[in-house]
């Protein structure tokens, strides 16, 4: 049986890794594309969408580790039976879908709604990085307009 104290415990510290492998993840991405854009100059439109495709990809890879690191925690604290369904409970928590028909065991249930905020932020986090990288590297250029 876990208190309280013992979930907010084990969930700060994957909140505290969660920013972590997003700031990390970002640094990384930013590294990578600016690099290339040195090699390549002025990008061309088709370099410009590549670019966008490379950062996106790059961002799904820092979510999948962050659920999977979720995921981790909901299985070795027992907040689900098995690691398959950790692994969904954390992609629909941390995406907010929460369809509900997994739930985590009741001690535990702050874990997941923790995870469901932290989903939110670093989600709203990639989105802000993913415009500003658009209009960096990629198509869509400042004073450019849809």
């Amino acid at each position: 049986m876990a208190g309280m104290f013992q979930v907010l415990a084990i969930g700060t510290g994957l909140i505290t890794t969660t920013v972590l492998i997003h700031v990390l993840g970002l640094i990384s991405i930013t590294t990578g594309a600016s690099w290339l854009h040195k090699k390549l100059g002025v990008p061309r439109r088709s370099h410009q969408v590549g670019f966008t495709v490379g950062i996106v990809l790059g961002l799904f890879v820092i979510a999948s580790v962050e659920i999977w690191l979720w995921a981790a925690g909901f299985w070795l604290t027992g907040t689900v039976a098995d690691f398959n369904s950790a692994l969904y409970l954390s992609t629909i928590t941390y995406s907010t879908v929460g369809y509900g028909d997994i739930l985590p065991a009741h001690d535990w249930r702050l874990l997941a709604a923790l995870e469901g905020v932290t989903g939110f932020l670093m989600i709203g986090w990639s989105t802000a990085y993913l415009v500003t990288a658009g209009t960096k590297f990629g198509p869509f250029h400042n004073g450019e307009h849809f």
